[in-house]
């Protein structure tokens, strides 16, 4: 299949990273963008899209157009469900933001959509593609680590007040899903699973000390139990003084892997080097990474040679059940993967 033709739905900040990774990719063309705001789509149409790119302010509408092979999900948390469910169900192949869902309900209900659909279904979990990320895949999975003793991981960023006022879902439980976790620390807590494996049960709790106009936390600490005998560490919190490189390390029993934003230090007994992402973030902001168009196009690769996306709806919720697990947590065990 070539020139497949896509859209966006929500065309917020996260949607230029996605226009410029289909723009980007030689067997896409971007033909749709939706958006609430009328005006928004119709700039990103005008910005992003290729001829005949056509704006519209209801999904379900752009749903119709049979033409349409791959469809965005760029809206806020609590709409990927709905629209990669219709989205599915129209006979799209969906590729939606993180996180997965806000409710384990939700997620389910999307994993049985995609399974039920012969379409491709992704979620973006694009650190992951991250070359430091690769290189400590790479060195894990050959055992050069020996056993996984633990991991830490670190999240200390800053958001302000203009930041959650100036949104209408920002900082809610019942839109945004919750705060730092499930916001700015999902990535790293999802590197840290990925690396490590899978978690038994998690043990956190959560506080609001510095955002008093939001419902939701924005500094919260957690105890991960992973299978494999691991345990793991996590502190993250969106009241630092600025957004400082996140920190996720890994211990075992041969040596250490120490990732810091982009760069991976790998320590083996004696012998250390050093791996750093050398591409440049072409849109969006720099603690985003440059891996959004490397998941993108491999997406676009899969469509095409009708290859399940490997970071598909299961994958993605076993990150959400760590976050919802915290959440429920109270300081309390909370067993995994959750049930709805």
């Amino acid at each position: 299949m070539s020139h497949l033709k896509s859209a966006i739905i929500g065309c917020g900040g996260v949607a230029r990273v996605h226009a410029h990774a289909i723009n980007d990719n030689t067997d896409a063309h971007l033909m749709a963008t939706v958006d609430i705001i009328g005006e928004r789509a119709e700039k990103y149409a005008r910005k992003y899209g290729k001829e005949g790119c056509k704006a519209y302010t209801n999904y379900k509408e752009m749903l119709k157009d049979p033409s349409i092979d791959v469809v965005h999900v760029c809206a806020p948390h609590y709409l990927h469900a709905p629209m990669v469910i219709d989205a599915l169900e129209a006979g799209k192949n969906v590729i939606t933001e993180k996180p997965l869902a806000i409710s384990v309900e939700q997620a389910e209900a999307m994993i049985a959509a995609g399974k039920k659909s012969d379409k491709n279904f992704g979620v973006i979990l694009q650190n992951r593609y991250n070359l430091a990320s690769q290189e400590a895949k790479k060195v894990i999975d050959a055992g050069k680590l020996g056993k996984i003793l633990g991991a830490r991981a670190f999240v200390t960023w800053y958001r302000t007040k203009e930041y959650y006022l100036e949104s209408n879902w920002k900082g809610t439980w019942d839109k945004e899903g919750g705060g730092v976790l499930i916001d700015q620390a999902i990535h790293t807590i999802d590197l840290m699973q990925w690396l490590v494996g899978e978690v038994e049960w998690v043990q956190g709790t959560c506080h609001n000390r510095f955002h008093p106009y939001i419902e939701v936390e924005d500094v919260a600490e957690a105890m991960f139990q992973f299978k494999n005998g691991a345990r793991g560490v996590l502190f993250a919190t969106n009241y630092y003084t600025y957004d400082s490189n996140i920190i996720l390390e890994i211990h075992g029993e041969n040596g250490k892997i120490f990732i810091e934003k982009d760069m991976a230090r790998i320590e083996i007994g004696d012998e250390a080097y050093t791996v750093k992402e050398d591409q440049q973030v072409k849109e969006g902001k720099s603690y985003w990474g440059s891996s959004h168009s490397t998941q993108i196009a491999e997406f676009y690769k899969d469509v095409a040679s009708g290859k399940r996306h490997w970071i598909s709806g299961e994958e993605a919720k076993k990150v959400l059940d760590i976050v919802l697990g915290i959440y429920r947590s109270e300081g309390k065990r909370v067993e995994l993967p959750l049930k709805s």
